[in-house]
């Protein structure tokens, strides 16, 4: 299976044990080849590049990540030393050929190469390539994406101010590239708007969506229905530090209303319920991934015509529920890394019909978009293949063989999956978008993008349009025979049926859910709580999901549900019944929302800290803005702490106003939230009473640095002194120390102690900086050290200075280079370690600046402490990573 149907996929035994399988499986499969090319989406004079290209290996690819300007400084790295040097390298009498932009990406910002391995382990300047690489990508300055996974995000054109969800986000690269997006702009606003404060000038006109002083007002909802992967995806997310960004953890089928603060107005109509709307949508939706094979082994050999039917449901479901929760006027683009019509223009024509067809939802022609990207034009008509590999014309042919020959191999089937007829058989399914591995070297996807045109009200699923699986439609049909003629067997069921005491506590629990369920135009949240206790899966493909189509509700003549298919189901999908829109006035007048309290955690289900948030004149925050001198015209309305207390003990968070709103209406409602905000401060442990005890945390740097006061900034421009600063660790400021620290001596040696901002400003001197950089800095009694952790101090030393020089601690000897993994021990009488939050993975760990005396033996035990820990604890993360990492985002060979 491909990206999102591989969790089964043979990752055991690590990397080298999938090289083998790899190289040990032959790259043909008789049913996948006879499908596609008697499908006829590909011509036949492209066939045989067609399966040449996707028996090849796919192409290592890459991306810039972070904000626009700080992505092309780390670029011009790469163009401007490593592409020189790899270029001058000649392999059996030709110039190696380097790595390439991708041609349609903007400002050159992804990459692809095709080195061979044996190259590049040939050659030292791909080793130094390589290093390159793996320093930038540890601290986040590269993403390794695969090419057209980049695409969706390009084509839904997102602006600062937008409010977006990413329905299916783990493992995180396509909405890392929705949130540079929405904060396009935002590190330029901010600083002018925060001079013209400074200075007292009239404050710049800023973008749209800037408003908020220079900052961001959109969202970004992240959701993904497995929990570990939720998890996941903030370990990718946090590398762009954004307070912009709400994670959730819910099947995207039934994604919850989130309610928005109700109007202040005192007239009644105006104040009913608000419920949230987004400007833009990506359903990246669970797939088959046939269009992975060249990076995935084993779905030469487990592709089956089941795995789209398995899937088709679900995949519209998903797009039917974007749809109701998108503004009027908003986007949704639809993808899959799949080749098949099944999961794709099928899904596309099924969700528009049961919205109300074209008047409603239109489909974007996008073939100027992305010049230079070769694409293929959607299908308008196909064939469908049932389990027994026959291909069927339409579904009139499906149900005139039932009749004749019974349903023998034509389970899952459904009247959706085939070309749409009627009214809308003129649907523009050629503005989809298809892109082929012979096209452009790359995968195989599948990208729509759609535009809201109108209000709808999705119709619901004719569960008589699908075939169930045999065994199921056995008993039906046997049911219904002997309901038919009278069966003194079928009278038993009766008879037991009127044996049955009503459980009347049970039913009017069920319709008070009911009433919330319609008030808010959802599934009751204890059926969401309890389908989430069972652990799904995130992009799930079709072994997971096999086994849960179709699953629809009837009603018998009690009254009450019935199973058509052949699992239970918790509640139907809300986009079955209607539109996510507020309740209506008449609705909210006879029936107010009774919202229920999330039920009692049951043993070994995932628990997170509320999300509480702090009063702006707590004594805490007054002492931060005080000693750090912040603008009195920075929000202090923002900041947040993770515990039922809602007090500030180790960490304090910043969010958007948008973020705070949605976490304080929606609390105690049932929605699944695990992450929202970014680390502003963490607690500090000083000798001195009257230093601030909250040192500003590297994550949050961006956001406030603008608006600390000049008593504890510190400004740097020459190259010599900061290389100084990443090497040394705890260099001394007493005594005559301070004259060693270059330009910044004096203003080190003078600073009160505590945390302070390092700002590192460019000029065009010859030994001056391209590019403008932000750090914490701490002084301490004796002592000076930059607040970065040892990959970060690393990857700034071979990008600026081409140097790999071990770091050094000054109250130890030069450290070993083979002792680099370990954790830096503070000098004697100095600093401590601080101790990570429960929530931090070790690498997210920030050196310590505690100022306690110690002895050299205490020194030496708490090292060999530190040290086991650390491996332990990198051991777990290594196979946490191992367990839910996607292949999406791995180089596939020597990289």
């Amino acid at each position: 299976m491909g990206k999102r149907g591989g969790r089964k996929s043979g990752r055991g035994g690590g990397g080298g044990g999938q090289r083998r399988a790899w190289r040990d499986i032959e790259r043909h499969n008789e049913k996948f080849e006879k499908y596609y090319n008697e499908l006829g989406i590909i011509p036949e004079e492209e066939k045989e590049a067609f399966w040449d290209a996707l028996r090849r290996d796919l192409p290592n690819s890459f991306r810039f990540t972070g904000s626009k300007g700080h992505a092309l400084a780390v670029q011009e790295r790469l163009k401007d030393f490593y592409i020189p040097h790899i270029t001058s390298i000649e392999y059996e009498g030709a110039h190696v050929e380097p790595p390439q932009p991708v041609p349609w990406y903007p400002d050159q910002l992804a990459w692809s190469m095709t080195t061979p391995k044996n190259v590049v382990r040939r050659f030292a300047p791909f080793s130094q390539f390589q290093k390159f690489l793996v320093s930038e990508t540890e601290v986040g300055n590269i993403s390794r994406q695969e090419v057209v996974s980049m695409i969706p995000p390009l084509l839904i054109d997102i602006k600062p101010g937008m409010t977006v969800l990413d329905m299916c986000a783990a493992p995180g690269s396509k909405s890392c590239q929705l949130m540079e997006m929405l904060h396009a702009g935002e590190e330029e606003s901010m600083r002018q708007v925060a001079d013209s404060l400074n200075n007292g000038t009239e404050i710049p006109a800023v973008g749209e969506g800037l408003e908020d002083y220079g900052r961001c007002t959109g969202l970004l909802i992240a959701n993904d229905s497995d929990y570990k992967r939720a998890h996941m995806l903030i370990h990718q997310m946090k590398r762009l530090n954004s307070p912009n960004l709400i994670v959730t953890n819910h099947d995207a089928t039934m994604y919850p209303s989130i309610k928005l603060p109700s109007s202040t107005s005192t007239d009644t109509k105006q104040s009913q319920n608000k419920y949230l709307k987004f400007d833009r949508i990506l359903a990246d939706v669970p797939c088959s991934g046939d269009g992975t094979a060249r990076k995935n082994a084993n779905l030469w050999t487990n592709w089956v015509p089941g795995n789209a039917m398995g899937l088709h449901v679900t995949q519209a479901r998903i797009l039917v529920r974007a749809l109701q929760m998108l503004k009027v006027g908003g986007r949704v683009v639809y993808s899959t890394c799949s080749m098949n019509p099944i999961e794709n223009e099928a899904v596309i024509s099924s969700a528009i019909e049961r919205c109300g067809g074209p008047t409603n939802v239109k489909i974007i022609d996008c073939s100027n978009e992305l010049p230079g990207l070769k694409r293929a034009a959607g299908l308008r008509s196909w064939k469908v293949c049932d389990r027994e590999g026959r291909l069927w014309n339409s579904w009139k042919d499906v149900e005139e063989h039932r009749q004749k020959e019974g349903i023998d191999g034509l389970g899952r089937l459904a009247e959706t999956m085939f070309p749409p007829t009627g009214e809308n058989a003129d649907l523009p399914l050629e503005r989809c978008m298809r892109v082929y591995p012979h096209l452009q070297d790359t995968g195989g996807f599948f990208i729509t993008v759609l535009e809201k045109a109108a209000e709808i009200k999705a119709k619901p699923e004719d569960s008589s349009k699908v075939i169930p699986k045999a065994s199921v439609a056995a008993v039906v049909e046997e049911l219904d025979h002997k309901r038919q003629n009278g069966s003194a067997a079928f009278e038993k069921i009766n008879a037991l049926d009127d044996l049955v005491t009503p459980n009347e506590e049970a039913q009017a629990e069920r319709e008070k859910n009911a009433t919330v369920a319609e008030s808010s135009h959802q599934p009751p949240y204890s059926a969401t709580l309890a389908s989430a206790d069972q652990g799904s899966p995130g992009k799930r493909g079709a072994e997971a999901l096999e086994e849960e189509l179709p699953a629809k509700r009837a009603k018998v003549e009690d009254g009450t549900d019935a199973l058509i298919g052949d699992r239970p189901v918790h509640a139907p999908a809300p986009s079955m019944e209607t539109e996510d829109a507020e309740p209506s006035s008449e609705a909210a007048a006879s029936k107010p929302v009774k919202l229920q309290p999330p039920q009692k955690r049951k043993p070994g289900q995932p628990y997170e800290e509320a999300f509480k948030y702090l009063d702006p004149a707590h004594p805490e925050i007054s002492a931060i803005f005080k000693f750090y001198g912040i603008s009195d015209k920075f929000p202090r309305d923002r900041f947040m702490v993770r515990n039922p207390e809602g007090q500030p003990a180790k960490t304090i968070y910043y969010t958007s106003s948008l973020g705070r709103d949605i976490l304080t209406e929606n609390d105690g409602r049932g929605i699944k939230f695990v992450h929202c905000g970014v680390k502003m401060f963490v607690k500090q442990d000083v000798q001195k009473e009257d230093v601030c005890r909250w040192r500003i945390q590297a994550e949050g740097l961006r956001i406030l640095e603008s608006w600390v006061g000049p008593q504890r900034i510190v400004t740097l421009t020459t190259k010599e002194t900061f290389r100084k600063l990443l090497i040394e660790m705890f260099p001394k400021v007493d005594g005559d120390g301070w004259k060693q620290l270059g330009e910044i001596g004096e203003r080190v040696r003078d600073i009160s102690m505590g945390c302070c901002v390092l700002r590192v400003e460019p000029s065009e001197e010859e030994n001056g900086f391209r590019e403008r950089m932000v750090f914490p800095l701490w002084r301490s009694m004796h002592s000076l050290n930059l607040m970065l952790p040892k990959e970060e101090r690393r990857a700034l030393l071979l990008r600026l200075y081409n140097d790999d020089t071990p770091l050094v601690n000054t109250t130890q000897k030069r450290m070993d280079a083979a002792d680099l993994s370990t954790p830096e021990i503070p000098p004697e009488g100095d600093e401590t370690p601080v101790v990570a939050d429960t929530e931090e993975t070790p690498a997210d760990v920030e050196m310590s600046t505690e100022s306690v005396a110690r002895t050299e033996d205490d020194l030496i035990k708490r090292e060999n402490v530190r040290i086991g820990q650390e491996e332990e604890d990198q051991m777990a993360k290594r196979e946490t990573w191992q367990k839910v990492g996607d292949e999406e985002d791995k180089f596939n060979t020597t990289v």
